[in-house]
């Protein structure tokens, strides 16, 4: 068959020996159509030459060559008024990008290793400079007062108690200068939102008042047990009685509906059924109300709290030295 290879940005026509015929008579037929004469078609059995000249194959080769690239030359050249070339089609990474990042946000092992190839801090020495104390009595953030509880406190309502400083607080830097003495009052409010399950009552600190008078606001510093724990824990009432109260009113009435069952008739079988099935939804939705009630904190007088302070607190001595 006919075999065409690329040579210096030209196409080049090579035949094989059963095809030299068209090539030797290719210059006969062209001219005869150019003159108008009709040209009939070789028989198939016609005889072929299996000799051909070296040169008049090589200057035959030229000519379709030639012919061959003014053909790509039109194709190529778009005339005016014609249909223009289609645009070309952009790149495979331009019709489907890719991200690098696809998929690594939901890959644990991806994760790992960003977080193991992450570029750390390169700032060794921090900015931040020890600061003298603004005043030799000063109470700093982190100290604890003891106190214990005036009033008593139940979850069921807000409201504020008052708590008693049980013993002295000194100065946070030397520890010689009295700033609250026992006996100081405190002043606080709890939280009286409680959810079902819970056991610790929320508190925070929010006046200081000392024997004199004078008082300081404590900002909100937040209470804790005699432990450090969060919150205040004493007695617990998660109302487990009125629940199974409900409940078995509910099981009475029932059980009452069902004991004249076998002797009714059919007017007194329909009221008996209808007033079970009320009594029974009845019965569930006390029992529901009575799940939804939360429980019931109680914190008994003298308990012991203790008050953290989260601000440095300026005080003034009270003349006792240590």
């Amino acid at each position: 068959g006919e075999r065409f290879t690329w040579l210096s940005s030209q196409w080049k026509l090579s035949a094989g020996p059963a095809h030299f015929w068209v090539e030797i008579n290719s210059r006969a037929i062209l001219g005869a159509q150019d003159r108008g004469q009709p040209v009939p078609a070789p028989p198939l059995s016609a005889p072929v030459s299996t000799t051909v000249d070296p040169d008049e194959q090589r200057r035959l080769q030229e000519i379709e060559a030639a012919r061959l690239s003014a053909l790509f030359a039109e194709a190529q050249t778009v005339p005016r008024g014609g249909t223009p070339s289609a645009p070309s089609l952009p790149a495979t990474g331009a019709l489907f990008p890719t991200s690098p990042n696809t998929g690594a946000a939901n890959d644990p092992v991806s994760s790992r290793e960003t977080f193991l190839t992450r570029t750390g801090d390169t700032e060794t020495v921090s900015a931040e400079r020890i600061t003298a104390p603004p005043s030799p009595y000063i109470l700093q953030a982190g100290t604890v007062i003891p106190a214990a509880l005036i009033t008593g406190l139940r979850s069921d309502l807000p409201g504020q108690i008052s708590a008693q400083v049980t013993s002295n607080v000194y100065d946070s830097p030397s520890g010689r200068y009295l700033l609250i003495p026992q006996g100081a009052r405190l002043l606080e409010e709890y939280d009286s939102r409680i959810a079902s399950g819970q056991s610790r009552l929320l508190l925070v600190w929010t006046r200081l008042i000392l024997p004199d008078g004078r008082s300081l606001v404590l900002e909100r510093a937040p209470g804790t047990d005699g432990t450090g724990a969060s919150g205040l824990q004493d007695r617990v009432n998660n109302h487990w009685g009125r629940v199974f109260l409900a409940a078995g009113l509910a099981t009475i009435l029932n059980l009452g509906l069902e004991s004249g069952a076998d002797s009714e008739d059919d007017v007194a079988r329909a009221i008996r059924e209808a007033a079970q099935d009320t009594i029974g939804r009845t019965g569930d939705e006390i029992v529901r109300q009575q799940l939804s009630v939360p429980p019931t904190l109680t914190i008994r007088p003298g308990f012991p709290v203790r008050v953290m302070v989260t601000r440095d607190l300026i005080l003034e001595p009270l003349g006792e030295v240590r």
